[in-house]
């Protein structure tokens, strides 16, 4: 199986499985994904979800070789687009957790996702046009959305990498920690995460992903929405209660 997806209480696991092939993307990988995020979007009980893959990297990019074989058009999905993840539209947060180099296909892959952690070892890059290519899975304005354009461009322009720690402190990653400690790390997060009211977390994360998209006078409508919309749930009389009782809070996603 390409993709792996398993469930563990709150949190959904998408684990890329093509390590032989340092998970580059083929069709049945994109299918897989897309079907995993179909089930995570639409399963109630799952409020998180972590990014990760087995092997040595945790994506190679586009499978070059289904791309020969004149399949490339099979390594993007309609609603999901590249690796049926990179343009798709979702509600709920999704954390990279990423434990080897995360090139080309990889770094945009790994820019899809709200969070990331990474390990010391992991290079990001978008090598394309070092083969005359071009990043086409939105890498070439997501990272300057996220790193700033002079930095960006120098990552695009020569295709050289950007190592864990220079993408660290440039606000791209949010924990560079060792090897071993990736997914620990990263179930971590997602347990902070998981900790809190998931519908107000789901809206919170829709306005806030707009923010270098839309310009005010829409995000000060979308966050009056999002308000509205939380303050009609259950969990909005909850919070105040837990907090007046002076216990945690049970939350319950309605």
């Amino acid at each position: 199986m390409e993709v792996l997806y398993e469930k563990q209480d709150r949190v959904a696991i998408i684990t890329l499985n093509r390590p032989d092939a340092r998970n580059a993307v083929n069709g049945a990988l994109a299918r897989a994904m897309e079907a995993a995020l179909d089930d995570y979007e639409s399963d109630p009980n799952l409020w998180v979800a972590i990014l990760t893959a087995n092997g040595s990297a945790f994506c190679a990019g586009a499978d070059l070789k289904e791309i020969a074989a004149g399949r490339g058009g099979e390594l993007s999905t309609k609603k999901g687009g590249f690796a049926g993840l990179v343009s798709r539209e979702r509600t709920k947060p999704l954390i990279a957790a990423i434990g080897g180099s995360a090139l080309a296909g990889g770094t945009e892959i790994a820019l899809s996702c709200d969070m990331i952690v990474c390990s010391t070892e992991t290079n990001f890059g978008l090598p394309e046009v070092k083969r005359s290519l071009v990043a086409g899975a939105g890498g070439l304005f997501r990272l300057p959305r996220v790193i700033g354009l002079a930095p960006a461009l120098e990552v695009i322009l020569t295709g050289d990498p950007l190592p864990a720690e220079r993408a660290y402190q440039l606000g791209m990653v949010n924990q560079v920690v060792a090897p071993a400690e990736v997914m620990n790390a990263a179930h971590a997060l997602a347990a902070r995460v998981a900790a809190n009211a998931p519908i107000a977390v789901q809206k919170s994360r829709g306005v806030a992903v707009r923010a270098f998209t839309d310009d005010d006078e829409t995000l000060w409508r979308a966050s009056g929405k999002a308000f509205g919309e939380v303050a009609q749930t259950e969990d909005f009389k909850e919070g105040p209660r837990a907090f007046i009782e002076k216990r945690a809070p049970r939350w319950t996603g309605k």
